[in-house]
């Protein structure tokens, strides 16, 4: 028998506090070197209050073959807590750059099943354009 997913503590504290969640159909593909780890048109662009845009990308849409899950997790009172995964190509091995909530508070449950990457790891390329540092998926 499955529970329901929990409420986020961070909104009972902070109820203005926003993480805005939208579907787009951008194609959106992540890039290290001449790998491609992602490429989709199925991307969530998440806004949350005091940080830059995110993309997150479908993990059905993540070349798996190259993560590697690491010891690494971190915790959001907003989104809940994230597991991590390192990318390893031929050319090089990038430390904890993607991230997921795997069961993520009722509030963010949309981004089950989703990854998030730090673009000061990898290229995120939007619509054949590098992301800049303006738009979903700067990472701080």
């Amino acid at each position: 028998m499955s529970t329901a997913p929990e409420s986020a503590p961070g909104f009972e504290k902070h109820p203005d506090y926003r993480v805005d969640i939208t579907a787009s159909d951008r194609h959106v593909r992540v890039l290290a070197g001449d790998c491609v780890i992602a490429d989709t048109r199925n991307a969530l662009a998440v806004q949350e209050s005091k940080h830059h845009p995110v993309w997150y990308l479908p993990l059905a849409d993540v070349n798996t073959d190259l993560l590697t899950a690491t010891e690494t997790s971190t915790y959001c009172p907003f989104k809940g807590h994230a597991s991590y995964w390192s990318i390893h190509t031929p050319q090089e091995e990038l430390t904890d750059a993607v991230w997921s909530y795997q069961s993520p508070y009722s509030e963010c449950l949309a981004l089950q099943d989703y990854v998030g990457f730090y673009t000061d790891k990898v290229v995120m390329e939007i619509d054949g354009e590098r992301e800049g540092t303006d738009g979903p998926g700067r990472s701080d």
